[in-house]
């Protein structure tokens, strides 16, 4: 939090809304959960993860109310489910997509960063070469199971990579695609060690 304090003053940020768990979570009963959208990709290695994640978001935006709220492309699921939550909920909040921030090697930033030694953070840049031969794969019509067995051969070149998932999906429902004829999501996650990486890019056929 306080490295997070400094990284917030130094661009001016007026107010920063940071309570504790104690006044959050108070003898809760009610959650908010997302169907369909949250049972596939990171929801089937997490599947309380997203439970949380609306719960605590439609907290936020009750008590803040705010106008506009961001959030990362990078958790592309995150975003289409909070987008659905809005959405169906009714709430009063624009929700905008934050495109995916990379260091100068590709890799995607994240805090998990900086969970890796220095031998892992030289590995962790398959995921960006796997994203990069993805984009020039894909086209329209194309098999995902083509997509995703290029990626994953690239992925597999690197000894400190483990795949947990790479999935071609619907862009807007999170459900699995046979061939690439609507706009899609590729998307993985892969161990470099013992930390979990997450990377995706997406695809309009049109």
């Amino acid at each position: 939090i306080n490295s997070d304090k400094k990284l917030c003053e130094s661009h001016g940020v007026d107010l920063i809304f940071a309570p504790n768990p104690e006044e959050m979570y108070q003898d809760k009963k009610a959650f908010v959960n997302i169907t369909d959208l949250s049972d596939t990709l990171c929801g089937i290695r997490r599947p309380i993860h997203f439970k949380g994640v609306c719960t605590v978001v439609a907290k936020f935006f009750n008590i803040i109310q705010p106008t506009n709220a961001y959030f990362g492309e990078k958790d592309a699921q995150q975003l289409a489910i909070i987008r659905k939550m809005v959405f169906d909920l009714n709430f009063p909040v624009n929700i905008i997509g934050v495109p995916i921030v990379r260091e100068e090697d590709g890799l995607a930033k994240s805090s998990r960063n900086t969970y890796l030694s220095s031998k892992e953070r030289k590995a962790a840049t398959i995921l960006y070469k796997a994203i990069q031969l993805g984009k020039q794969t894909i086209q329209y019509g194309c098999p995902a199971k083509y997509i995703i067995d290029t990626m994953t051969e690239i992925i597999q070149t690197e000894p400190l990579a483990k795949i947990d998932y790479i999935s071609v999906v619907d862009a807007k429902t999170m459900q699995p695609v046979q061939e690439v004829t609507a706009p899609v999501l590729v998307a993985m996650a892969i161990y470099i060690g013992s930390t979990r990486l997450i990377d995706n890019f997406s695809y309009d056929p049109k």
